[in-house]
């Protein structure tokens, strides 16, 4: 399942290949990595912002 998802406030977080997660956010498969820094609060959900593909 594809989710859109950017980094809490004032943090930067890797994503698994090692880049760093865009401040306005990335689509991204949920798997247990992402699952794991949703619950950490390292990163947020949010609604895809319309019109851009990212």
């Amino acid at each position: 399942m594809q989710k859109f998802i950017k980094p809490a406030p004032d943090l930067h977080v890797r994503m698994p290949n090692g880049n760093v997660l865009p401040a306005e956010g990335a689509s991204v498969e949920l798997n247990s990595y992402w699952l794991r820094r949703l619950a950490d609060g390292d990163v947020i959900e949010v609604e895809k912002p319309k019109g851009k593909k990212i």
